[in-house]
């Protein structure tokens, strides 16, 4: 199946650079975008929802799907955690009329990129360094030291891949980084070149 016709925007950063907040806020303040909600392996974390936050799976559900080709891409983020997005999920979304933001892993927002290359925008959230990124992600409090450090080392590979995607938008300021982002999205769901509007 392919989407040429369909806008799709990809937000995509290292853990702890802020991704999530920015697409809250452009959330918030467009109902024409949708967050895309991705299926996951992992245990939910405090208040987090089935079906709203993430699509919770077990690891064999979830290669289940793999096998019947329902994904537009998923990983292996950390050792035994799946994460991936449904074609389903796209196609809910673009029913209701609304555009799928991608709040996802650097390496599934590659393999996105490159299958729709003319209808996507993709913008990579970097963080202003690598050592703030550890600053950020120990003040939550929800690490231990080895988790941390793989995540730091996740973090430092993925920033290398920073020139696959659209923009990149230097996260030192969260309201700086967060109209950015929403000028971008805003001139790309304005174009109509390449891209044919449904007109119903």
């Amino acid at each position: 199946m392919k989407y040429t016709n369909k806008k799709i925007i990809i937000i995509t950063a290292p853990s702890g650079a802020g991704k999530t907040s920015i697409t809250r806020y452009l959330l918030q303040k467009y109902p024409q975008l949708a967050f895309s909600i991705s299926a996951a392996t992992r245990q939910p974390r405090g208040t987090e929802q089935n079906g709203k936050d993430y699509y919770f799976m077990t690891v064999e559900e979830f290669k289940n799907h793999i096998r019947h080709n329902d994904f537009m891409e998923w990983e292996m983020v950390y050792e035994g955690k799946y994460y991936g997005t449904l074609k389903t999920e796209m196609e809910r979304i673009w029913a209701a009329k609304q555009v799928p933001m991608l709040d996802i892993d650097v390496k599934g927002a590659i393999h996105i990129q490159q299958q729709y290359p003319h209808n996507t925008l993709s913008l990579f959230i970097e963080p202003p360094s690598v050592e703030e990124l550890k600053n950020r992600l120990q003040s939550r409090g929800t690490e231990t030291a080895e988790s941390l450090q793989a995540r730091v080392n996740k973090a430092s590979y993925e920033i290398g891949f920073k020139h696959h995607f659209n923009h990149v938008i230097v996260n030192d300021e969260l309201e700086k980084a967060c109209r950015e982002a929403e000028q971008l999205i805003l001139d790309f769901l304005a174009r109509e070149d390449d891209i044919t509007v449904d007109k119903g």
